[in-house]
């Protein structure tokens, strides 16, 4: 069986990581399995993709298609003329996508030109807006797989309702977590933990990219200033990420305890989240290492595509409104922050149910 195993912006890199140790293992066990790696490029900053590569332990990629830049439209375009020309050089049994990236999409689209056939590796989740292009990149991939890995009974129940058969669904549960369990023990400290004098949970996190948070400046002044006003004074780590650095730097905010800083390797920053007081954040993938290490989290969305971090982990969905925020960080310095748990199968073995079942279903 030949894979052919696509990687395209950070959020991949966790997940993909874990698939490749457990194809190490069945070759190791003598079954004939060989994989691809291809790179679409769709991250290239060196700290929003090589550092992943470097510390969790990713070969090199076979091919790297060098399609980061440029508008959407543009991106997608690239991954898709580069792939299918990798791909007609280097056929394969299946390709196997993770995540909802632009590079998800895109080379799902190419594989099934080609009469490939295609494993999503988190299908099925939603967050039913169609203003985030990940949804819509969501939506168009499972329109098109071949086979469903999921992480939720939730997401099994929204493929189904789009038509989808048992036969092709395969509840395996969160590769992300697989990667999170293996590296907690070589989280690294950040240089900021020491710069900050930060103390084990008397500090915040925050993440924000997504456009209704950062595309208008006075917005996004108006929700930092709402952070700090309710953060009694500790410790504010913002590590920035390009798209908000940009409107960021027309806005001037400033504040004693607030430390804006670059982006963080994998390691540092989920140092950083497991000693935290709490994360504030716009992301997905956040909110489901915090339910996993059992740090509170407020999500700035009116949404989730991840609703099992809210019902049954830390998670609370508080909407774009910075207003949302003041009860919230009241109830969390009250010490009243709810508990959570850890989701069904999401226990670091799910890279292993994947192959096993890929390893029946091509035998």
């Amino acid at each position: 069986m030949k894979l052919t195993v696509i990687a395209g912006a950070r959020p991949n890199f966790m997940k993909i990581a874990p698939i490749i140790e457990a194809i190490r293992k069945q070759v190791e066990k003598g079954i004939d399995i060989s994989y691809r790696l291809v790179h679409t490029g769709q991250h290239y900053d060196k700290k929003m993709s090589q550092d992943f590569f470097d510390q969790l332990g990713i070969p090199e990629p076979h091919s790297n298609l060098e399609a980061g830049g440029g508008s959407q439209a543009e991106q997608t375009a690239a991954i898709m003329v580069r792939f299918e020309k990798e791909l007609m050089e280097n056929s394969a049994d299946l390709v196997i996508v993770v995540g909802d990236v632009t590079s998800t999409m895109a080379c799902s689209i190419v594989a099934k030109k080609l009469n490939t056939k295609v494993a999503h590796v988190e299908a099925g989740i939603r967050s039913w807006d169609l203003s985030m292009p990940e949804e819509i990149n969501r939506m168009v991939t499972d329109a098109i797989t071949d086979y469903f890995f999921t992480t939720s009974e939730i997401a099994n129940t929204n493929l189904r309702k789009n038509g989808v058969e048992n036969n092709r669904i395969f509840f395996v549960g969160n590769t992300m977590i697989d990667t999170l369990l293996k590296q907690i023990p070589n989280f690294r400290k950040p240089t900021i933990w020491d710069e900050a004098l930060l103390q084990p949970r008397e500090y915040f996190v925050i993440t924000l990219h997504r456009p209704a948070n950062v595309d208008q400046e006075n917005e996004l002044k108006y929700l930092i200033e709402e952070i700090i006003l309710n953060s009694h004074n500790l410790p504010i780590i913002f590590p920035v990420h390009p798209r908000t650095a940009n409107v960021l730097a027309k806005v001037g905010i400033e504040a004693p305890n607030l430390y804006m800083i670059e982006p963080l390797s994998y390691l540092e920053f989920n140092y950083l989240v497991r000693y935290a007081k709490a994360v504030i954040t716009d992301s997905g993938g956040i909110t489901e290492e915090t339910t996993v290490m059992g740090i509170p989290c407020m999500t700035l969305r009116n949404s989730t595509e991840r609703p099992e971090t809210c019902t049954i982990g830390t998670n609370e969905l508080l909407g774009v409104n910075p207003k949302a925020l003041k009860p919230s960080m009241e109830s969390l310095f009250k010490g009243e922050w709810k508990k959570g748990s850890i989701p069904e199968l999401w226990d670091g073995k799910s890279a292993e149910r994947i192959v096993s079942h890929l390893v029946h279903l091509f035998a």
